[in-house]
């Protein structure tokens, strides 16, 4: 018998062995790659945890804080209109006026709102020339639907309209953090310039 036909028949006997051996070890699930990925040390949150006094994964954040990146305006300013009102005395921009924040507050803006307010905050925008939808107002010159006229909007019953929305407008807290929508009304008041 030739010394390769024996070789080839040895290690194709071994490989059926191996195949066949490993159909029925029903304890072994093979080989594992990086399993610290789905079996983790960490509790998940509706598991039992013996570490809290309640026994409890998932705890409630303490009382009185605000997570990263968000703030309490639903607490202090609800979205009624007292609230806005409230807003309008009590609200106003943390954030310098500077060249890097009006561009940052229109690049936001062009991301955010131009769709419907236009480009020049003229009500104009590419969803409106579809001819659905009512033109919003212009900032320069419309009037409002909560009163006054949009040139004189304040900082904060504009924080307030983006916050929760008015009318068609939906509200914006959940995809814009508060420093950005503080930049989108800075941007705003530019806007409100316009003739």
């Amino acid at each position: 018998m030739n010394k390769l036909r024996a070789v080839g028949i040895a290690f194709s006997l071994f490989a059926v062995g191996s195949l066949v051996s490993s159909c029925f070890d029903n304890r072994s699930t093979g080989l594992e790659y990086a399993p610290n990925m789905y079996e983790h040390k960490a509790f998940d949150p509706d598991q039992p945890n013996k570490n809290f006094k309640d026994g409890k994964t998932a705890q409630l954040p303490p009382v009185g804080t605000t997570p990263l990146g968000f703030d309490r305006v639903e607490d202090e300013y609800p979205n009624t209109l007292e609230g806005y009102e409230s807003a309008s005395k009590n609200l106003g921009n943390p954030f310098p006026v500077t060249q890097a924040n009006l561009v940052e507050g229109k690049s936001l803006y062009v991301n955010m709102c131009a769709h419907c307010h236009g480009f020049e905050g003229k009500g104009d925008g590419s969803i409106i020339k579809l001819g659905k939808f009512p033109p919003p107002p212009s900032y320069a010159s419309g009037a409002s639907s909560r009163g006054g006229a949009m040139k004189d909007l304040t900082d904060g019953k504009i924080f307030h309209t983006i916050t929760y929305g008015v009318n068609l407008m939906g509200p914006h807290k959940n995809q814009l953090t508060p420093a950005e929508r503080w930049k989108i009304v800075m941007y705003v008041h530019e806007l409100q310039k316009l003739q």
